[in-house]
């Protein structure tokens, strides 16, 4: 991934979200949708919100990649194209497909160590 500048000075500065100071922290409501700037959600009332990785702009227009990278400062999967943390990560695990995001930490950690390789 082609990060900006501005976004490795952010991935240099901290080394996990809670780093980020309160007043310059941005959550994500998995409730209502929104990205908001303080807790509760002002439009449904959530109290539980995902602090949102500075490095996440969630405008990925990309359908399918064949591949996948993990972003620097949260080690979520991202979007290689645009850095976009808005994306659904896939497996094939004993013939079919599988969204990870309901794998444990080991295994989704044994995923992200996996060795790639291409045939030509």
């Amino acid at each position: 991934m082609n990060w900006s500048p501005e976004q490795r000075e952010l991935a240099d500065r901290y080394t996990r979200l809670e780093d980020i100071p309160t007043e310059a922290r941005r959550y994500k409501c998995h409730t209502c949708h929104f990205v908001v700037d303080e807790i509760p959600c002002p439009n449904c009332g959530e109290t539980h919100l995902e602090i949102m990785c500075p490095l996440d702009h969630c405008r990925c227009s990309h359908t399918i990649v064949e591949r996948i990278e993990y972003c620097p400062l949260c080690g979520s999967p991202v979007c290689p194209e645009c850095g976009s943390h808005d994306v659904v990560q896939i497996s094939r695990v004993t013939g079919y497909l599988q969204d990870v995001a309901g794998w444990n930490a080991g295994k989704q950690q044994e995923l992200k160590d996996r060795v790639r390789y291409s045939v030509v």
